[in-house]
């Protein structure tokens, strides 16, 4: 796979840079910039070189309505880098040639309103290309994504690596060599999901702590009372039913059904797995995990699992931490920011920690300690396929 360090001649050349500015908006504000701040080297460097360098992302719908990027150019411009926002892609072609300066950058629309984007349409990639002489990937947290603008463009453009990618690569994969004692730390819910990647990571940390709604599939196939807490449910089993056998609000599972709860129990039984043992519920009582009644519901860890997990953090050389403790969108955030406390402490003792997710970040934002760890990914589910994987669709289309 190259790399930007691998281009040679950049004065006047045209760019096209995949990034990732998607990030929370507000009533036309970015209210969190860490992933655009973490594209800021790629741009700089381009800029520096005296590239025509040709920004395009995309946001995420918000109630099926496609939100536009004119917010990203406005944040840009207050970080330092002056951007020409393009809404109109009739008009981009024109403005690239007529209007761009070398060491200059503009930024494209939403790539989500168009349909190509997401049906990986050859032409709207072609129309894409026809905008810039190379291609750069710098969106680690799309690269699972099988899109026009992650893989369809690297098979039309010489096509490279930005910095940001090529750091997230380094970074993630010192998980599968680390350092020992490794400790794995997995939040979040869709077991299913995350299956592959606790399988794969049984065999090579030292212990794996497993909590938020992923620990309710686990505490059940124990069987313990779950209660009202948000647990896998036989593929098959009517999606009208609103409880599973042993309690538990269900969501379907994958068709391997079966195959996934012989799993469960195998972890269950696994003397490297670490499970919660006591949580906190609705009405925020601390609760035994092996005591929970018909009505309770696991929202957060419970202040004696807090201790268990810092005693391992404490004891780990090398962290890896993906996922929420709690509910985090419910408000239910206090086990997660603890332990975003745990984990950054342990960097300044000395242990690599490697953190991401979505909830994770927000967390780590609001406690402001964004350096205090080794490496924070910018992506959520392309971290965990990328660390299933060891690679992802996005990367294989740049290595030729």
């Amino acid at each position: 796979m190259k790399t930007l360090k691998d281009i040679e001649y950049l004065q006047g050349v045209r760019v096209l840079v995949r990034a990732d500015f998607n990030v929370p908006i507000k009533n036309g504000v970015v209210v969190e910039d860490f992933r655009i701040k973490a594209e800021l080297p790629t741009i700089d460097f381009l800029v520096r070189k005296g590239a025509k360098v040709i920004l395009m992302s995309h946001l995420e719908s918000i109630d099926g309505i496609n939100p536009s990027l004119a917010p990203i150019a406005d944040r840009l411009s207050k970080l330092g880098q002056e951007v020409i926002f393009v809404k109109d892609y009739n008009k981009a072609l024109d403005i690239i040639n007529d209007k761009m300066k070398n060491g200059t950058c503009i930024l494209l629309e939403n790539l989500r309103f168009f349909d190509g984007e997401k049906k990986n349409d050859t032409a709207f990639a072609k129309e894409l290309a026809s905008l810039g002489d190379i291609y750069v990937n710098d969106a680690f947290s799309v690269c699972h994504r099988e899109h026009a603008s992650v893989v369809g463009l690297p098979k039309l453009l010489p096509s490279y690596a930005g910095l940001q990618l090529e750091s997230e690569i380094i970074n993630l994969a010192k998980a599968f060599n680390p350092a020992h004692p490794f400790l794995f730390i997995l939040g979040g819910a869709k077991f299913d999901t995350k299956l592959p990647l606790l399988e794969k990571f049984l065999n090579i940390a030292d212990s794996i702590f497993v909590g938020g709604a992923l620990s309710n599939d686990l505490l059940k196939s124990k069987g313990y009372e779950v209660g009202k807490s948000l647990v896998s449910r036989p593929f098959g089993e009517s999606s009208s039913l609103p409880q599973t056998p042993q309690g538990g609000i269900g969501r379907d599972l994958s068709p391997q059904a079966g195959e996934i709860m012989d799993v469960l129990k195998r972890f269950t039984n696994d003397a490297k797995v670490m499970l919660p043992i006591d949580i906190i519920n609705e009405q925020k009582i601390a609760k035994p995990a092996d005591g929970l009644s018909a009505s309770d519901k696991n929202m957060d860890m419970g202040p004696e699992t807090l201790k268990l997990l810092g005693a391992a953090i404490n004891n780990a050389k090398f962290i890896l931490w993906n996922g929420p403790l709690g509910v985090y969108e419910k408000g239910f955030k206090e086990g997660t920011i603890e332990l975003a406390k745990m984990v950054s402490e342990a960097t300044a003792r000395g242990a690599e920690t490697i953190v991401g997710g979505g909830d994770t970040l927000a967390a780590i934002t609001e406690l402001g300690n964004q350096e205090k760890f080794s490496f924070i990914s910018t992506g959520g589910g392309a971290m965990l396929d990328f660390l299933a994987t060891g690679t992802l669709p996005g990367i294989d289309a740049l290595e030729k």
